[in-house]
């Protein structure tokens, strides 16, 4: 059995290691095709660049653990049925669950695996991408010059050039404003070419321009009632202008600002996080309800509460007796029932205005928690998704009895997608307080694991639950059916006409 099971375990590490590396690749492209308009012009290091990616990647590891999970125990018993050899352990007296059990030890080290770094590296991970994306987008870029335009990516200059050479770096028919002085359009330089460059250290530009005029408008001249405007010009055939640069060196942010973001802690920090929250969000609503005008006693039961649990303990409150308010007015000469409709009026206005106020503000209150205790349930249920997807994944593989890359591939990636679909359906429940939140948070986990639980009996009885030759005997024997039916028909009718 010790041959047989490293037999098994060394079929589904491979393709394990390969769909994974796949899987963090695939997912990355997303990724960059999301920010790739915050790196694009950035005039970014190379191992800037390989740092940001590196913390993309890791980013996305405990979405790429449970999909490399499905694939590779798809993949590994889709071979194993291919090549007769699951057919052969079964009929040497082997089981489908003792030869998924030294896989399931691996299922269970690797969920573990997922759930520390979900833990302990990921927060970091994110606190680290989270510094480096904002430097990267707060990076002033490099000016791109695109011709027929102006660009005012430099601090104090306007250009426009007319054309741009495919060949070379020159530029030609150029104009260049200077704004350097605050005073307006005063200054304009005009070129038939030039080129530009920016230095190595990115603290100025070279402007090297041929064949062109500069004109300027000087300080005006005031001489008893005559005020003249001074204007200069000059011609050149070559002219250098060094312009300093302001904002093009990366300045990295400190990581301690995002240190207290719900992606930035662990289980510990969220859990005490979480419940700082909790109590604020509590003194909040206590605050509000006393705010409120009612009923004397009811303010009175709502001051002696110290910690409510919710809304429904400060208002389970029950009257002494019951008035009826038709009857009370109706004792009242009219003077005092317009006096007491009215007060009630104005304080039911008050109330509609608080409540406008501060249902804004709780709600936010009550979303940020939602977020901190959405993110301590993901640790655990993404990283419970790597064992339920085993469990999926192999007996789906013995059934369907096609390995390689085809077939496990298209049912893996609609096997994820629709559990994607369903945790998203379900966090959202959770976290607009619909349902909830361990309910919301596990709802796709539990319909995946009865799947899974249904898939591997299956498998363990020999079900041709996706066996096409199956459904093809099926619908031959309907059509079959169908055409007798027809043709017996057909002969009754010929019968009762002759």
């Amino acid at each position: 059995m010790k041959r047989l099971h490293w037999f098994v375990i060394k079929s589904f590490l491979g393709p394990f290691f390969l769909t994974f590396f796949i899987c963090i690749f695939i997912l990355l492209m997303q990724f960059l095709w999301k920010y790739i308009d915050d790196l694009v012009g950035k005039g970014l290091d190379w191992h800037i660049i390989a740092e940001f990616l590196t913390y993309a990647s890791c980013a996305l590891v405990p979405m790429a653990f449970p999909l490399a999970m499905l694939l590779a125990s798809i993949m590994t018993f889709g071979n194993l049925g291919e090549n007769y050899e699951l057919v052969a352990m079964k009929a040497s007296g082997i089981s489908l669950i003792r030869v998924m059990s030294p896989l399931i030890f691996i299922a269970v080290f690797l969920t573990g695996i997922a759930f520390f770094f979900s833990n302990n590296i990921l927060p970091q991970t994110n606190l680290k991408f989270g510094a480096l994306l904002y430097s990267v987008k707060t990076q002033k870029p490099e000016m791109i010059i695109k011709e027929g335009i102006f660009t005012n990516d430099i601090d104090g200059y306007s250009i426009k050039v007319e054309k741009k050479s495919r060949t070379s770096n020159m530029l030609h028919n150029l104009m260049i404003y200077d704004h350097t002085k605050n005073r307006g359009n005063i200054k304009v330089t005009v070129a038939d070419s030039g080129t530009m460059v920016i230095a190595e250290s990115k603290k100025y530009m070279t402007l090297t321009l041929y064949k062109g005029e500069n004109y300027e408008e000087t300080t005006p001249n005031e001489r008893g009632r005559d005020k003249r405007y001074p204007f200069r010009r000059d011609h050149f055939s070559k002219e250098i202008i060094n312009v300093p640069l302001k904002g093009f060196d990366f300045n990295r942010q400190d990581d301690n600002i995002y240190k207290n973001h719900y992606r930035m802690m662990n289980l510990k920090q969220l859990k005490h996080r979480e419940d700082s929250l909790y109590v604020d969000y509590l003194a909040r609503i206590r605050r509000f309800v006393i705010s409120m005008k009612y009923n004397s006693e009811l303010v009175r039961t709502i001051v002696n509460e110290t910690q409510p649990d919710s809304l429904k303990k400060i208002l389970s409150f029950t009257p002494d007796k019951i008035v009826n308010i038709d009857s009370l007015l109706k004792s009242k000469d009219k003077m005092n029932r317009n006096e007491i409709v009215q007060e009630a009026i104005s304080e039911a206005r008050s109330n509609s205005q608080t409540i406008n106020q501060e249902e804004g503000q709780l709600n936010l209150r009550k979303k940020d928690l939602n977020k901190h205790t959405i993110e301590r349930h993901k640790k655990f249920s993404w990283s419970f998704a790597c064992l339920i997807f085993f469990f999926i994944g192999a007996p789906l593989g013995a059934i369907i009895r096609k390995g390689g890359l085809g077939m496990p591939v298209v049912v893996s990636i609609l096997m994820f997608i629709t559990y994607y679909i369903v945790s998203i359906m379900g966090e959202k429940f959770a976290r607009e307080d619909v349902w909830h939140m361990f309910s919301g948070m596990w709802f796709s986990s539990f319909i995946f694991l009865g799947l899974g639980i249904f898939l591997t009996y299956k498998a363990a009885t020999d079900s041709a639950l996706m066996n096409i030759e199956t459904y093809q005997l099926l619908f031959k024997k309907l059509f079959s059916f169908d055409f007798l039916k027809k043709k017996k028909a057909h002969h009754e009718d010929s019968s009762v006409n002759q």
